[in-house]
């Protein structure tokens, strides 16, 4: 089959889905993914033929902070999304036999589905049904809301999601000749939704529909031929397994304030650092600190003490995998709720919100988290358990029953 990969946002929204991509590829199809043109060389170093989305989500977030109302944000986050709308038709219109996306774009793809009579299967990094058990990522309140609330507040946020793309959707039925409003897709009528996520790190709640399934994780593939830079492996030697510090996508133009906020607590902390420039720019060096560009996460987090990270769904669930304990550093949309997740799992500390932070707390959060062993033996029994689902199997074996 011709499998078209709908995707929008930071790496994180994208890397899972060239692992999923790679597998259905090796499968012997035909698999695209349409992401921001800043992701060609990530979709094409895992094999996989790349269609490009419009939009900058880095530029898209400096925008939000120097936005100077709610009217304006509003208005750039319109744009951006009337632009991920052409970027669907155009990247179906290339030929697919198949549509998978993930939970943002959904309603475009789900529209450009309808009109092309192609099959759409939604493809979620993180909760997107609405569920008593716990508010959705992204909720405005999470807390003491009750079953009723919980699943109050998870439709609220499918709601938001869907004006968010409203305007969008509106252009895109009458770009591609279709009746305004269109099918709710309810019940029978839904698309079916793989979550690829691990059910040992949220269980499938017993109230989804039966055509919402927890998958595990999709792992990206490590890009052929890659070698760890010898800057960094010479680190790595030179003493005791360092902790990870990364914000991944957040903070652009925080860098220098970051930087030394960073370089203080590792030093208050007396341990070593690897630390990730990421969408921050973050730098620093000496004889305990060392800043790198990317490096897969699968080859890093195991050879480290912790990982402290912005708690984006991929890199947490990388820092599972590795076995190593956690200090969540949540910023904004589902990162709380991931952050959240890992105390409960007893793989990390209270989580410490990015508004607060300073490197006092910081320093005493890596000391808790790399001097307990208690984390350590938890993250490295919940490592044992994901390693035995194959979250990319499973779509796998869907999509062989419509081919």
């Amino acid at each position: 089959m011709r499998i078209l990969i709908i995707t929008a946002g930071s790496r994180g929204d994208v890397a899972p889905f060239t692992g999923l991509g790679r597998r259905l590829l090796d499968a012997g199809h035909e698999v695209a993914v349409a992401a921001h043109p800043s992701f060609a060389a990530l979709v094409g170093g895992c094999g996989l033929a790349h269609r490009p989305m419009p939009g900058d989500p880095q530029e898209l977030i400096r925008g939000w902070a120097r936005a100077a109302s709610r009217e304006e944000a509003r208005a750039l986050t319109a744009a951006y999304a009337d632009g991920l709308a052409d970027g669907v038709a155009t990247a179906v219109a290339d030929g697919t036999d198949l549509v998978l996306t993930a939970f943002g774009p959904a309603p475009l793809s789900r529209t450009a589905g309808e009109a092309l009579g192609i099959p759409v299967i939604e493809t979620h990094l993180v909760p997107g049904v609405a569920t008593r058990e716990f508010p959705l990522p992204g909720a405005s309140a999470a807390e003491g809301l009750g079953p009723e609330g919980n699943l109050a507040a998870g439709r609220e946020t499918v709601r938001r999601r869907d004006n968010l793309f409203a305007h969008a959707v509106t252009r895109l039925r009458d770009r591609l000749g279709l009746p305004a409003g269109g099918p709710a897709q309810q019940g029978d009528d839904a698309p079916p939704v793989f979550a690829g996520f691990s059910p040992t790190v949220v269980p499938r709640p017993a109230d989804w529909p039966s055509r919402v399934e927890v998958t595990g994780y999709w792992w990206p593939p490590r890009p052929d031929g890659w070698s760890p830079p010898a800057e960094l492996a010479d680190f790595l030697r030179a003493g005791p397994p360092p902790v990870f510090i990364g914000f991944g996508s957040m903070a652009p133009g925080e860098g220098e304030r970051l930087s030394e906020l960073v370089a203080a607590a590792v030093k208050r902390a007396g341990v070593r650092a690897v630390v990730q420039a990421g969408w921050a720019e973050l730098s620093g060096g000496g004889d305990d600190l060392l800043a790198i560009g990317d490096v897969p996460h699968d080859w890093l987090f195991p050879r480290t003490a912790a990982v402290v990270h912005h708690a984006g769904a991929g890199t947490t669930g990388a820092a599972l995998r590795a076995g190593v304990p956690a200090v969540p550093v949540p910023v904004m949309a589902d990162q709380p709720f991931w952050a959240d997740r890992l105390h409960r799992l007893q793989v990390a500390p209270r989580p410490l919100p990015f508004q607060d932070l300073d490197a006092e707390n910081l320093a005493a959060a890596i000391t808790a988290c790399v001097t307990d062993p208690a984390p350590r033996r938890r993250a490295a029994e919940l490592a044992r358990r994901i390693a035995s689902e194959d979250g990319a199997g499973t779509v796998l074996a869907h999509v062989a029953t419509l081919a």
